[in-house]
């Protein structure tokens, strides 16, 4: 069995602290600028940052859970721990995208003054921390589904902090007091869709689903073409957690070759990691008499 480790190093604790106090300053900053300013955007993106808070917190513990090492109870550990910190973030996200939508139906149909100097204002504070927020979780998410989710939520409310700050704009020169309602079906329609591939994903994995972006029927052939391997059969591929590859199947072979299985075994699982990057393999040697060296094996 292949045990070939390309686990990602977690996000360091400390940056994870910062990204958190900052988003909890946004998020009362924000409070107290939407009730002073009228301004429906601005209390959804301070709601949003709020979530952006509780996210990188369930991030953080996700990641501590996913280090602790395995043993009889969980022989694999608790891996998928940030997969369900992605699963709960992108449903958050989601939920506060239905919330979006009818609060600014609301909105809509009965507009209130809004004090867009002071919307501005809060927003471009918001937006600031919001960039070194997202810088200092760039890193981190290339490596880690779980991480990106958290890396989603800063970075669409940074796009949302841009909108609120040209709403504000419209609002002062131009008296256009419906682009508050109208900026916050945006942002609520952009997260609702990044949060969706998110929640999509996780949700394959927790199924077993095997990795999108592998195809079983490559890998069927790519081993076929070994030039000792007759066929392959009992496929298994799934992913226990992300860039955690699970990978098995019954593999046959003349039966003069049994004595050197392990050295097939060996070559067929660097093949594996080096082309798919699957880095637990099993296989399962099996012998093929004459007559069934032409047999077609599912």
């Amino acid at each position: 069995m292949s045990h070939n480790h390309s686990h990602s190093v977690p996000e360091s604790g400390k940056r994870l602290a910062i990204v958190v106090a900052l988003n909890f300053t946004i998020t009362i900053t924000e409070i107290l600028g939407g009730l002073m300013s009228g301004s429906l955007s601005l209390l959804s993106d301070a709601l949003h940052n709020f979530s952006d808070g509780i996210a990188v917190i369930i991030a953080w513990i996700a990641i501590k859970l996913r280090s602790l090492p395995r043993n009889d109870h969980y022989t694999f550990g608790l891996k998928r721990a940030e997969v369900l910190a992605a699963v709960i973030n992108a449903g958050a996200l989601v939920a506060i995208s239905i919330y979006l939508f009818i609060e600014a139906w609301s909105r809509y149909h009965n507009p209130e003054p809004i004090a867009g100097n002071i919307m501005t204002i809060v927003a471009t504070v918001g937006l600031v921390a919001n960039i070194l927020g997202t810088w200092l979780l760039y890193r981190g998410s290339k490596e880690s589904m779980n991480l990106r989710a958290a890396y989603l939520h800063l970075f669409s409310d940074a796009i949302s902090s841009v909108g609120v700050i040209l709403g504000g704009l419209a609002i002062i020169f131009f008296d256009i007091y419906w682009i508050d309602p109208l900026l916050t079906v945006l942002i609520g329609i952009y997260v609702l869709k990044e949060s969706m591939q998110i929640l999509w994903r996780t949700l394959g994995i927790f199924m077993l689903a095997a990795p999108p972006e592998l195809n079983i029927d490559e890998i069927r052939q790519v081993i076929r073409e070994h030039v000792n391997v007759y066929n392959i059969h009992h496929i298994h591929l799934w992913a226990v957690a992300e860039n955690d590859i699970h990978f098995e199947g019954h593999i046959t072979v003349d039966d003069q070759l049994l004595s050197k299985a392990s050295i097939l075994r060996e070559q067929l699982e660097t093949l594996l990691h080096d082309q798919f990057e699957i880095n637990h393999t099993t296989l399962q040697i099996e012998a093929v008499n004459d007559n069934c060296k032409t047999a077609d094996y599912p």
